[in-house]
């Protein structure tokens, strides 16, 4: 680790430092160590900064279906990085079976004896059944690389995001004959901007295209 996270006596967080000088001050009851939620091991300082100025430091993030990489970094040292394992597979293969589930449930309290109009059918609800609702498996995608970005604002001065924004035209690129622009999207673009939206209330949000 080249830079060490520090936070003011009242939470704010300030530059990194050197772990050798915060070893010292660790010693000599500057500052006491801790543990964030993500591991992330920073000092909190017990007496008053001689100064609370801040660099620049930005969160970049690469976002993807089954994995993202994120990363804080300085105008001259990357602070912090990682790989995220997104929870994509895990959420749909639960969402497939609560709806296996509710099937088999709703087909057990049915008497097929009775002709079909007598049946207790519930009644088709389409008021849920909007196209802008987010899929479970891309918010939860979505919302890890969050909750990330939270925790890294605690101990570092963020003061920009960097968001790699997929654009894509999958219908004109799959190789499908007669097919019309922008009717199709991938996984990686769904939720995009929801995910810019949670994320601009922490910091500014910055984008640039990828594939």
């Amino acid at each position: 680790m080249q830079r060490v996270p520090v936070i003011s006596k009242d939470n704010i967080p300030l530059m990194p430092t050197k772990p050798s000088r915060a070893r010292r001050w660790i010693k000599e009851g500057k500052a006491v160590g801790q543990f964030n939620d993500l591991g992330i091991f920073y000092v909190q300082l017990t007496e008053t900064p001689s100064s609370d100025q801040t660099q620049p430091v930005s969160v970049g993030i690469d976002p993807g279906k089954l994995f993202s990489g994120i990363g804080v970094q300085s105008s001259l040292y990357t602070l912090w990085t990682a790989h995220l394992e997104l929870p994509f597979k895990r959420v749909r293969e639960r969402m497939d079976n609560r709806r296996l589930m509710r099937r088999a449930r709703r087909g057990r309290r049915i008497n097929r004896k009775l002709s079909f109009k007598l049946r207790a059918h519930r009644q088709k609800r389409f008021s849920n059944r909007k196209k802008s609702k987010l899929a479970p498996s891309i918010k939860a995608n979505r919302q890890l690389e969050i909750r990330v970005v939270s925790e890294l604002s605690k101990i570092y001065p963020i003061t920009g995001i960097y968001f790699e924004y997929v654009k894509a035209d999958v219908d004109l690129t799959n190789g499908r004959k007669g097919a019309k622009s922008g009717k199709g999207f991938s996984a990686v673009m769904v939720g995009q901007k929801w995910a810019i939206e949670q994320l601009s209330k922490t910091a500014p949000v910055h984008t640039r295209f990828g594939w």
